[in-house]
């Protein structure tokens, strides 16, 4: 199983110019060596670009991904990452930003993630194996 990130899939969708075609590669070389998946942030971060749940859930479909559920242990490190974070970056944000909810479910099922925004993974969970274009 390889988490897709939303970045990588807004690239393909909205056919972004400098990484469309780096996204789309990636995707179908993985593909073939993992099962592709996204959890429910995933998912709502991809529904702004979207008019209906229909065609949301067909383009996923046709993208050849599985909704995966995120198991309680990554809810609860997404949690202690973000407070982490909150004591680096000083200030009081109180809602926990979907990359933590992402990175927690990578680290804790043990999934590679496929992605373009390295910061904060690298930071807050060192442990993830990440796919992203400087190992394309």
């Amino acid at each position: 199983m390889l988490l897709v990130d939303t970045n990588v899939l807004v690239d393909i969708l909205e056919n972004d110019p400098e990484w469309a075609d780096w996204s789309i590669g990636q995707l179908r070389a993985q593909s073939k060596v993992h099962r592709l998946a996204i959890n429910p942030v995933i998912y709502s971060e991809l529904s702004l670009t979207f008019s209906t749940v229909e065609a949301l859930d067909k383009t996923i479909e046709e993208l050849g991904l599985t909704l995966i559920e995120i198991p309680h242990p990554a809810l609860f490190l997404a949690g202690k990452a973000f407070v982490r974070y909150r004591r680096q970056q000083g200030g009081n944000k109180n809602n926990v930003l979907a990359d933590f909810f992402i990175g927690a479910h990578a680290a804790v099922s043990r999934y590679p993630l496929l992605t373009r925004d390295t910061r904060r993974y690298t930071t807050y969970f060192s442990d993830v194996r990440l796919v992203v274009p400087d190992q394309a």
